[in-house]
């Protein structure tokens, strides 16, 4: 007998994937030059040159067996210990080897971080908008997963909304900054507000609420600016980190959980995750790729290219009357759309070949995400759409 709840999801595939083959199908048609794909958060720069050469280094120098053998199930250990002094350095704070656990990128960080600290039936905060696989990730948990309404148009998570909502039933808080699909960067006065909140709910409901941080953008930050880090504000916070953004690494899948120094059962929590690895088949990402990473801890892509393309997009979407805030961080902006419905704004789109995402994927009504990882001689290409679209709805607004 078939699965019936995964036969079900059959019937509820994503909208970025579903705008992407369009785009592959219209690029048969017309050329890929000619259509300009906004949809899939793929990064567009190659990967560092040291990351190559490590990895040549390690296929000709080291020994093949020891090379693609099994690593522990807790992860390689000289990644853990190079990520632990990485983060130790970066952020100032202890982190050390037993800290942090190897996973297969972001996504399978959270579901490993939400399924340690959560029960079946426990609640899950999250603050909308947000990335639509956090549903998948918790109720694979067994847990619920609850969302904050928005607080436009600036995106900081609405914080009284939240402090009503945050009940003894909620376990953990999911937060993602700098934001996929907003590139908002959440302040300083906003983490440490949350921070405080949870520690005093924590204090009232007699358990503490643990904070898991997505943060596979924390690199992709924007005007010389530093992205502020939860775990600084936070004790009870667990770290996920992807190096698929800020090396162009997404199909190693490699990133990994940091359970932040001073945390509840930071001594345990990373072989919990390493048992939460053997049910669920998710045993370690492959071993040269946490071996070549390792050595590439102080470097990232060039990331430039992306600041570019926000900037001519911001601009241009400015100019043109979209209201829109300006990101400060990641590859994605998130403008209002020009009619409440942001799926027929979408469809009115590809009448240019632009291909964006609406809004309602990320819980939220009436705007549109751009991915703007695509080349900038593209972007600027796409320019001219962008303003057939806009004088589409002055014309038919005037009438």
């Amino acid at each position: 007998m078939l699965n019936e709840t995964y036969r079900a999801m059959l019937g509820h595939k994503s909208v970025i994937r579903e705008t992407f083959m369009y785009g592959k199908q219209r690029a048969a048609e017309i050329g890929c030059e000619n259509v300009f794909d906004y949809s899939l958060g793929n990064p567009s720069v190659p990967c560092p040159d040291k990351f190559t050469k490590a990895m040549q280094t390690l296929l000709a120098e080291e020994e093949p067996v020891a090379l693609h053998g099994y690593c522990p199930s807790q992860g390689d250990p000289g990644f853990r210990t190079a990520v632990a002094a990485h983060l130790a350095k970066t952020f100032s704070l202890p982190y050390e080897q037993k800290d942090i656990f190897p996973t297969t990128g972001a996504a399978g960080a959270i579901a490993h971080a939400v399924r340690a600290v959560t029960k079946p039936g426990d609640e899950v905060l999250t603050f909308a908008p947000y990335f639509p696989e956090y549903g998948p990730y918790v109720e694979g948990t067994g847990a619920v997963l609850k969302v904050v309404p928005p607080q436009a148009p600036a995106f900081q998570p609405n914080l009284d909304a939240f402090e009503e909502m945050l009940t003894e039933n909620v376990t953990c808080v999911l937060i993602n900054t700098p934001n996929n699909p907003t590139g908002v960067v959440y302040s300083a006065e906003t983490l440490s507000r949350l921070a405080d909140i949870l520690a005093e709910k924590s204090k009232a409901f007699g358990h503490n609420i643990f904070l898991v941080s997505d943060e596979p953008y924390r690199d992709i930050a924007f005007d010389g600016k530093k992205v502020p880090y939860p775990a600084a504000f936070y004790p009870h916070t667990l770290t996920c980190f992807s190096f698929s953004k800020s090396l162009s690494l997404p199909g190693e899948r490699l990133g990994y959980v940091a359970v932040r120094p001073g945390c509840e059962g930071e001594d345990v929590l990373v072989d919990m995750m390493a048992q939460i690895s053997r049910f669920t088949g998710h045993n370690c990402p492959p071993s040269i790729i946490q071996k070549a990473t390792a050595e590439c801890l102080d470097v990232t892509s060039d990331l430039s290219v992306y600041e570019t393309n926000m900037n001519l997009l911001y601009d241009k979407l400015t100019e043109l009357g979209f209201e829109v805030e300006r990101p400060g961080g990641t590859f994605y902006i998130f403008p209002k759309a020009l009619e409440e419905d942001a799926n027929a704004f979408c469809l009115k789109a590809r009448e240019f070949d632009l291909l964006l995402v609406p809004s309602d994927t990320f819980g939220v009504k009436g705007y549109v995400r751009f991915a703007y990882c695509i080349d900038t001689e593209k972007v600027k290409r796409s320019l001219p759409a962008l303003e057939k679209l806009a004088a589409a709805y002055k014309t038919s607004q005037s009438r």
